[in-house]
């Protein structure tokens, strides 16, 4: 009765416990961007700010770290689960700047607002954040003077007081 039993949970768990299979990987579908010329930020409440983009790093996106689901019923393998939230990472750019920049910065700095950032094709993907952080980079003779942009996304509508994904437009062909 007791091996009939053991016998019958076994198979419980191998009907449950399939192997993963493989897939085959495919062409993927749209177009890859060819160049990183011309992406550019766009701060809503000014979008004419004196910053001159010259290398612009886009948001990523981050699931977390994995959740560790260990028990001491693990035999072999440490397991663990995917988080259900997810993360638009902060995102920086260089860029050339007219000093001025200062008394325009001073009123979006910790501001929030919406962020557009424009990619090469047209495409672009605006979300909420703020800028978080105008930090100029050594003024050297023969260099163009740059500065190093942060701005942080917050996925929150400040106005409304409601979670807010990101928006992509996709051009035509993507």
């Amino acid at each position: 009765m007791i091996a009939a039993a053991f016998f019958l949970t076994l198979m419980a768990v191998l009907i449950v416990c399939a192997a993963p299979s493989p897939t085959t990987r495919q062409t993927p579908g749209g177009r890859r961007l060819l160049d990183g010329y011309s992406t550019k930020i766009t701060f809503a409440r000014d979008p004419d700010v004196s910053l001159w983009e010259v290398s612009v790093k886009p948001p990523g996106i981050d699931g977390g770290d994995p959740i560790d689901t260990n028990t001491m019923h693990n035999v072999s393998w440490r397991t663990m689960a995917a988080r259900a939230l997810k993360t638009l990472t902060e995102s920086t750019f260089t860029a050339a700047y007219d000093p001025d920049c200062y008394n325009q910065l001073l009123q979006l700095v910790n501001v929030y607002d919406t962020l557009t950032v424009r990619f090469p094709d047209g495409s672009t993907l605006a979300f909420y954040g703020f800028l978080r952080q105008f930090d100029p980079n050594d003024n050297t003779e023969g260099e163009m003077p740059t500065a190093t942009v942060t701005f942080q996304p917050t996925n929150y509508d400040y106005t409304n007081a409601v979670e807010a994904a990101p928006v992509l437009t996709s051009v035509a062909g993507t």
